[in-house]
Order: C-alpha cells, then sequence, then structure tokens
C-alpha cells in the first residue's frame, strides 16, 4: 500500500488528552509548528469522552489551596465564557472538583488548539514508527484516505498507553505486571433527577443501598461504593459506578485494555453495567424514580496501561512525603486513588499531609531510551501508585504544558530535549501562568 507524504513539523504530538492537548498548544504557542494526533472525532480524550470533572487543581483538605495554573486556568475560562461550571467537593475529599460540560470542553479545547496555530488531525491512529538509536524520526499513521507518514523534530508521547514508546520499542512497565492493574469504568448520566430527592441521603446511605441490592441477587453490581454529582445541568446528575477488570489474568499484559479484544469486550461489558446500575438507581435510590439514562461515555475510562520508564521515576514515598524537587514542573496534592478489582468496594485512598503537594520532576516526562521524545499525561514515569495520584486532570495538564515548552525548545537543538535547560522551561512556565513552588505550610 502506498504511503503518502503528510510533512514535517517540529513537534508531533499524539493523543489529545488534557496532557496532549496542553502540549500541542503549549509547543505552537512558542513557536514550534506543530501537529496534534487525535484518533477520536474531538479533541480531549477522557476529559470529553469519559469525564466531567477536572481534579487537581487544589489541594484537598481543611484549605483548598490553587496549585495548577497555565493552560488549565484557560480552559476553564474557556468553559466559563460558553456556560456553566460547577465547583464542587470530591465525594472521597479529593478536593474541588470544577465541573463542566464535555460538549462544550470539546469547542474550547478546539479553540485554544486552532488560536495556538496547532495543526489537526483527527481520525488517526499511529500505526508504527521510523526509529534509530533512540530517535524517533517519523510516524506512519492510518487515516481515512489510507496510510500517511509524518517526519518529526520530536514527538510527545500522550496518547494514554504509551502507544510511540511500545511501537519505538522503549522501556515501559504494562499495567498488572507487578500490581494489580487499575480498573476500568463506563460513566453515564441520567436525566429528570429530583436533586431535592437525591439530597435525602448521603454516601454512607448510597453505599448500603448498592451493597443491599447486590446482596439481594436483583441487581449485578460489582461495585458498590460508586458515585454520582450534579452537573451543570439541572435534573442531570453524572455517576462513576460501573467497575470492569482488564481482563481474567489482568497480570499478562498482552491482556490489558492496549489488546483489541480485550478492549472490546470491555467497552461492550460497561455499557451493560451502566444500564444496570441505572435500573438500581431509579428502583431503589430517592430522586431517581423518573429519571432515566441519557447518555453514555463516549468510550471506556482506562486509568493505566503501559507506564514509560523516565529519567526519573515518581514514588510512592514521593507522593505520601510531598516531596519537592529541583527540576518540578508542576505539582500534584491529589490523594493516591487505587481502583482495583474484586467485589464490593474495591477503592483505596492515601492522602498526601493536609495542605501539600508534590513536585512533578521535568525527568518523568523524558523518556529514557529515546532521544528526542517525551511521554506526557497518565503513561508518564511513575509507579503504578504514585500514577494513580498524579493521572489527575489538573496534573495533566501541568504536566503537557512542560512537555510543549520543552519540545519547542528541544526542536531548536535538533531534537535532543536534554539540552534543554530546566531552569529555562521553568522560567517560561512561570511566565505563562503554571505555579511550580508547593504552599507554604
Amino acid at each position: 500500500m502506498a504511503v503518502e507524504e503528510y510533512g514535517r513539523f517540529d513537534v508531533v504530538v499524539v493523543g489529545s488528552g488534557a496532557s496532549g492537548a496542553s502540549a500541542a498548544i503549549a509547543s505552537a504557542r512558542s513557536g514550534a509548528t506543530t501537529l496534534l494526533i487525535e484518533k477520536l472525532p474531538f479533541l480531549g480524550g477522557n476529559s470529553t469522552a469519559v469525564l466531567d470533572t477536572f481534579y487537581g487543581f487544589y489541594t484537598p483538605g481543611d484549605r483548598a489551596l490553587k496549585i495548577v495554573g497555565g493552560i488549565g486556568d484557560d480552559v476553564v475560562a474557556g468553559l466559563r465564557s460558553i456556560g456553566t461550571v460547577v465547583e464542587r467537593p470530591n465525594t472521597y475529599g479529593a478536593g474541588t472538583g470544577i465541573t463542566y460540560l464535555a460538549e462544550h470542553l470539546k469547542v474550547v479545547w478546539e479553540n485554544l488548539a486552532r488560536a495556538s496555530a496547532a495543526t489537526v488531525l483527527l481520525h488517526a491512529f499511529v500505526q508504527d514508527v521510523v526509529v534509530r538509536d533512540g530517535r524517533v524520526s517519523g510516524l506512519i499513521v492510518a487515516t481515512k484516505a489510507g496510510l500517511r507518514s509524518i517526519e518529526a523534530g520530536v514527538v510527545i508521547d500522550a496518547s494514554g498507553d504509551a502507544d510511540v514508546c511500545h511501537q519505538a520499542g522503549f522501556g515501559y512497565e504494562a499495567a498488572g505486571t507487578v500490581d494489580p492493574a487499575q480498573t476500568l469504568t463506563t460513566t453515564f448520566r441520567m436525566a429528570n433527577v429530583d436533586h431535592a430527592g437525591r439530597a435525602t441521603i448521603g454516601k454512607d446511605r448510597l453505599h448500603e443501598l448498592m451493597a443491599e441490592a447486590a446482596e439481594s441477587g436483583e441487581y449485578d453490581l460489582p461495585r458498590t461504593e460508586g458515585s454520582d454529582h450534579i452537573t451543570p445541568i439541572p435534573g442531570v446528575i453524572a455517576t462513576v459506578m460501573t467497575r470492569i477488570a482488564h481482563a481474567a489474568g489482568d497480570g499478562e499484559s498482552e491482556r490489558m485494555a492496549t489488546d483489541p479484544d480485550t478492549l472490546t469486550r470491555a467497552e461492550m461489558e460497561g455499557r451493560r453495567q451502566a444500564v444496570e446500575y441505572a435500573r438500581f438507581l431509579v428502583d431503589r435510590v430517592p430522586g431517581y424514580a423518573k429519571s432515566s439514562l441519557v447518555a453514555l461515555s463516549s468510550q471506556i475510562g482506562v486509568r493505566e496501561t503501559r507506564r514509560v520508564y523516565g529519567d526519573y521515576r515518581l514514588t510512592k514515598d514521593d507522593v505520601l512525603a510531598a516531596r519537592q524537587f529541583d527540576d518540578q514542573i508542576g505539582l500534584c496534592g491529589a490523594p493516591i486513588e487505587d481502583h482495583h478489582g474484586g467485589a464490593g468496594t474495591g477503592t483505596t485512598w492515601e492522602y498526601l499531609p493536609d495542605g501539600t503537594a508534590v513536585g512533578i520532576p521535568m525527568g518523568t516526562l523524558i523518556v529514557r531510551d529515546a532521544t528526542n521524545v517525551l511521554a506526557t499525561g497518565r503513561c508518564f514515569s511513575a509507579t503504578h501508585d504514585a500514577q494513580a495520584s498524579v493521572r489527575s486532570m489538573a496534573q495533566c495538564m501541568a504536566m503537557g504544558q512542560a512537555a510543549g515548552i520543552a519540545a519547542a525548545g528541544a526542536a531548536k537543538v535538533d531534537g535532543i530535549v536534554r539540552e534543554v535547560p530546566v531552569d529555562e522551561i521553568q522560567s517560561l512556565l512561570r511566565s505563562a501562568g503554571a505555579i511550580l513552588e508547593a504552599p507554604a505550610p
């Protein structure tokens, strides 16, 4: 099959989730010719296809301290310019969340990308990479019109699944090979909910009702501590309730959600569970009696698959100690939120000291085995536990902005990302409104 040449770009970003979109915007704003490649028909990844709330902008605990700015602020401002945005507490104490309409966010990401002069290519899957001695010089991308080849000075792997690093043969840890892989979730929304009726019970009673329903044998509810929350639309409530394991034999990396057969089964199982949870809500939860299931997430929510090996690997101890780093390019105060399988609850939470935040080192974004590749978002360099904290949406934006600035700088020095001084990246981030210093105790 013939492969059409698509062009050459200083920076190519693969994946347009919160991290990838931020990376492309930051790179293009920095003057680099930038291409953003996305498999879906819209930008945003999990932020538009699965979820409706940004967590991580604020620390949890007694004081809500803002720890993410920059492009993240531009995104929230864009949302407020279109419609209503709701700030609300997290069910499990993970801090203030910013709830939005995903349809609005699709437009916001596109507006910011266009304004930055980044080139966007939707409906495109990376099929292969051209790599030699740690340098990725090109990508082969599948499109409706056939295969296209793209030349790149610097590549940012924001695919979530470390697809570029996988194709290039760079090292990573597959979910489930050391620690149990986090489960997947299909989100859904219910309309015509009586908010006053729903407000008559709290989280603990909702969980009791879930457990009672599951024990009755009348409902198939694999998770009994799910949550529901208000949205900007009156009478519409969004949920995080379903639970799907990667596969039986979860420790086998080929059975995780990068395997198409596993992902297919998970997508269908997630929708089946959503219908069952909706039936439970209507039957047994106050406020839901006259409600209806009106929307399912566009794709299943995947929490982890591959995590690259970077120049530094963030650890659980780093997170829980709120460690600071000389090369940090962002902050995270979100707890370790580990969704695992098994009957009943299956989610564990571990919190940082109140009002603190861990630094996110630049070294976690630099792919260890590569010369001109950065990894950002949920596939960045971290252990299972640390990733379960720093994968929050606001942190993905912060990492993406740093990766985009670093990549644009590297494009000027033959793509060698390690030749861009960290203090230069940090200075540019601060001037763009990013927050790099941890809150005062």
